[in-house]
């Protein structure tokens, strides 16, 4: 099932018409109109920059600072003035399409966040229909498997610290390599996040079945509930 990042798409689109609109209106204004598809190509050439990058919501925005692509076609097309002076308007809203984007990007990150919020693990776990359990580790007991209620349990679950003093003494402190403990040997896997929200992640679950580490490519989510969301299978 496609799961692409929604809220993204649709800004973009809308970015895209808002530069659209302004270019049409600049088209609009020249006399001797210049050929469509070398105006498309200047666009896009224009939106060529030297940027930095900006994390907002922890999400690595690029924001332009010089305009490297107007730079280019300034060169190329200076020989002709008039020709330069033909395309500069779309050359510069090239470049300014960066900050088009850039705006609506930050208008649809919260909203992203308030319709997705990443650290609730229904986001990530919102379909159990298919969902079952594998043992990753020895530690993990045999003929286990997931609740009926999965989905209702994991809307429970409340977030809290994944690292602790006495999960570390544990782990790494009190006992030797080949024995040390695990404490998430299964994974949980065959569940859908919410659509359109575009988030992957690995789900484990601890060993007596009361806690849940959602692993995304960015951060680690722990969330513990007083009830297991496993049983005995039959």
């Amino acid at each position: 099932m496609w799961n692409g990042d929604i809220v993204e798409i649709i800004t973009i689109i809308l970015a895209w018409f808002v530069i659209g609109m302004i270019a049409f209106r600049l088209y609009k204004k020249h006399s001797e109109k210049p050929k469509l598809w070398k105006v498309i190509i200047v666009i896009l050439l224009g939106f060529f920059s030297f940027s930095f990058n900006w994390n907002v919501f922890d999400r690595m925005i690029q924001v332009a600072v010089l305009p490297l692509g107007v730079w280019i076609l300034y060169g190329v097309l200076k020989r002709k003035k008039e020709r330069w002076e033909k395309y500069r308007p779309f050359a510069w809203l090239g470049f300014f399409a960066n900050f088009i984007l850039l705006s609506f990007i930050l208008v649809a990150l919260p909203i992203n966040f308030f319709i997705f919020p990443e650290n609730k693990p229904e986001t990530y776990i919102s379909n159990v229909e298919k969902a079952f359990i594998i043992n990753i580790h020895p530690s993990a007991k045999e003929h286990q498997q997931v609740k009926e209620n999965l989905l209702k349990l994991i809307h429970r679950l409340k977030q809290e610290e994944f690292f602790s003093d006495e999960w570390y003494n544990e782990t790494y402190m009190d006992t030797e390599s080949n024995k040390r403990k695990e404490r998430f040997p299964y994974m949980l896997i065959n569940t859908l996040p919410k659509w359109g929200s575009g988030l992957s992640a690995i789900v484990y679950i601890e060993g007596d079945g009361k806690g849940l580490l959602i692993v995304t490519p960015k951060k680690q989510y722990y969330f513990h509930s007083d009830q297991s969301l496993l049983e005995e299978g039959k």
